[in-house]
């Protein structure tokens, strides 16, 4: 019996498609009208889906956030200690951006100036009686403790706040330096480094607790550990945006 030529073509061509057809392509294929009942007709097009490049980015972009459960891997490690730690970080770099960096310099700005003695360090309100004797002169009375005196001349002079201090007997005379566009940019830089500091405390706390967690991987799973590890980083990640925040307010209050 003689085969239709359609039916032929069909058989000859068939096992080519099927070497060209891979399952690891996903197509949609676009429908035609069979013109040919009769005889096997293959699509003419078909189209691949692609990930645009926004999807892309998007996906990117995306962290993956880990519940953090202190519950489950409390005798591993107090997650609450290791956020409260970092925490007091974030509280301290707050603390040096109000006592150190201050664009007007009032008596209270020079109160935690830590000045170096041989009997130890102490702050400069300990020391001497802080005082406002006009709108452009600071005054610190040292004789409660004389001997200080000169400890805490060159304390005021190697802060962070450009000052020019001037020791007469047991009085330390501190002009109210002007604020310029200099001065300004100086405290932001430090502000910056104060920051980055910060940020290094933040590493310590995180490593220290890493190096706790990898202590019990013998009574843990693998898998438990590696869980604990990933809520450790997302706290630090967290407490490294909260300290970004904290130097972009500074700079902007500090620049102006």
């Amino acid at each position: 019996m003689a085969m239709s030529g359609g039916l032929l073509r069909s058989l000859l061509f068939r096992p080519l498609l099927q070497q060209l057809w891979s399952p690891a392509v996903a197509v949609r294929i676009v429908s035609v009208p069979t013109l040919c009942p009769q005889t096997t007709c293959f699509p003419t097009a078909c189209s691949r889906y692609y990930a645009t490049k926004k999807a892309k980015a998007k996906a990117k972009g995306q962290s993956v956030k880990v519940n953090i459960n202190s519950a489950l891997v409390e005798d591993i490690i107090n997650l609450d200690e290791v956020k409260m730690d970092m925490n007091a970080v974030l509280d301290a770099l707050k603390n040096d951006f109000t006592r150190n960096l201050s664009i007007r310099t009032t008596p209270g700005a020079l109160d935690h100036i830590v000045v170096t003695t041989q009997d130890g360090k102490f702050p400069l309100n300990q020391l001497g009686q802080i005082s406002m004797k006009s709108p452009l002169l600071i005054v610190v009375n040292m004789s409660s403790f004389p001997e200080a005196t000169a400890a805490a001349t060159r304390a005021l002079r190697e802060s962070s706040m450009n000052l020019n201090p001037e020791a007469d007997g047991t009085v330390i005379k501190v002009p109210v330096p002007k604020v310029t566009r200099e001065h300004r940019e100086n405290l932001s830089k430090l502000a910056k480094q104060l920051g980055n500091k910060a940020k290094d405390s933040v590493r310590r706390v995180r490593t220290n607790a890493v190096a706790q967690v990898k202590k019990a991987k013998d009574a843990h799973s693998e898998d438990t550990i590696r869980l604990v590890e990933k809520q450790i980083q997302q706290i630090a990640d967290n407490s490294a945006v909260d300290i970004d925040k904290l130097l972009v307010l500074k700079t902007k209050e500090l620049l102006g």
